[in-house]
């Protein structure tokens, strides 16, 4: 009976005795929509409170790790919370010249590229120097720990230099001192 049209299927409903003050209009069909779905990111929120009051504090060797890469964090991360008032602006002419041709067919201003270089290296020993201050990391066989810094410096030096956006000069301040234009990144490799 499914096959049939929905007028019949209604019709013949409507012969077997359903209710009229059940069958909903496009309006009333849509407010319905609207409300389950409303219900079920309800359901969601609170399951996410619920997960989240229903998480245990962390326990004091947790808090001491805690402690310990905060502490080596600080103790690596150039310029601290002073950034702004400390950082330097890379020339604007830096990252303008006709770039040249690389491999896959962009274009790199070689001098943009050299210069980003130079900021990007005590960047690096930085992020080592952290690395070398995690009591884990340090009982790790030399070979895993230069497979570690290999796989994660970029992501790590990139989420340092995120925390420092400036939306007002559209500059991205890296390695904590030296504040770069998004052109100037791109023209440069790093974009």
């Amino acid at each position: 009976t499914r096959n049939q049209c929905q007028l019949c299927r209604f019709r013949k409903c409507i012969a077997v005795g359903m209710a009229m003050d059940l069958v909903l209009d496009d309006s009333k069909r849509v407010a319905k929509r609207r409300l389950i779905e409303e219900n079920r990111e309800k359901r969601k929120k609170d399951e996410i409170v619920k997960t989240l009051q229903t998480r245990p504090e962390p326990d004091s060797s947790e808090w001491e790790l805690i402690r310990h890469v905060t502490e080596a964090h600080h103790h690596t991360n150039a310029q601290g919370s002073h950034w702004k008032q400390k950082r330097k602006f890379l020339p604007e002419d830096i990252g303008q010249s006709p770039g040249a041709p690389t491999p896959d067919g962009d274009k790199v201003d070689l001098e943009a590229f050299s210069e980003f270089t130079k900021i990007i290296t005590p960047a690096i020993t930085r992020v080592v120097d952290f690395a070398k201050k995690l009591t884990m990391f340090s009982e790790l066989p030399c070979e895993d720990q230069i497979i570690l810094l290999k796989g994660c410096c970029m992501e790590i030096m990139s989420l340092r230099a995120a925390v420092r956006y400036d939306p007002e000069s559209e500059t991205l301040t890296l390695s904590g001192e030296m504040a770069v234009k998004r052109e100037q990144l791109k023209n440069g490799g790093l974009g």
